[in-house]
Formats: C-alpha cells, structure tokens, sequence
C-alpha cells in the first residue's frame, strides 16, 4: 500500500463519521507535505478540520516515513470542484468560465449529476422601438464545459 492510499484511506475512515463533510483534494508533494482540503454540506468548523488532522497524524508512523500535514476548508474563492460544492451552492451566484473562454455571472438556480442551470437577468434593446428592455436568461450548462466555476459574493 502506497503512502498516498494509506492517507485516502484514514481520511475516508474519518469521513464516515461525519457524512456532511467531503473531500475535495488530496496531493503529497515529494517532500511528503500532505495537503487536504475538506467542504461540507452545511459548511465546515475548524473542529472538523482538527478531527480529520488528527485522524491522520495519529495513525501515520513518522519513524517510517516523515511528513507535514495542512488540513483546510474549501474557500470562498476556490472553484467548485465536484457535483457535490455545486449542489451545495445552489441559489448563490457563480461566476462561470467555459472551454469556449466564455465568462458568464448568474445565479446558480439548480445542480445535477449531468449538468448546472443558471439565471441571470440582462438590459437589451427592444426588438422593437427605441430602449432597452431586462430580459431574463436561463442556460444549461454540462459540467465537461465548465473550464472555473467560483462563488461570488454580494455585499
């Protein structure tokens, strides 16, 4: 068993205790610095992180193998990785970026297995007569076209 799956599996152990919480990324560097970077469904405590931490660090040998630990929440600028930080986000406002280097800003109104579905308001000329009318825009979007998705926050 390799040092990587060693760790996967003492986070995956802790993560079953506590079923609201999920891993988002995992990487060992070569210098064996462990960086993990956890979410959950209804947010995540500093508590949280401390129990997988400790999971961790009391269940690994530094006599066979020496590392560091950083166990960290998702943050609010780090882009949406899995279905699952979509599902959660839902009815917050995304700013998307697509393969087609397309960006669009919107609400992020539901979340699949397939797919993301945003609603965003627009100020466009009338197609008939003089001004400008708001029209309101809704498009699907498969997760495969997604290049950065990030949750913006409004003051």
């Amino acid at each position: 068993m390799t040092f990587k799956d060693k760790v996967s599996n003492l986070i995956a152990e802790e993560l079953e205790n506590n079923s609201s919480l999920f891993l988002v990324d995992l990487s060992i560097s070569e210098s064996y610095k462990i960086t993990v970077t956890l979410d959950g469904d209804n947010g995540i405590t500093l508590q949280d992180c401390i129990d997988v931490s400790r999971a961790i660090e009391n269940n690994l040998d530094r006599e066979e193998q020496d590392f560091s630990l950083e166990v960290a929440s998702a943050g609010v600028s780090s882009p949406l990785k899995l279905v699952r930080q979509y599902k959660k986000n839902i009815g917050r406002n995304l700013k998307v970026k697509t393969t087609t280097s397309e960006t669009i800003e919107a609400k992020l109104e539901a979340a699949d297995d397939d797919k993301i579905t945003l609603t965003w308001t627009a100020r466009e000329p009338k197609k008939i007569g003089k001004g400008k009318e708001t029209v309101t825009h809704q498009r699907e979007i498969p997760y495969s076209e997604i290049k950065e998705a990030i949750v913006t926050i409004i003051f």
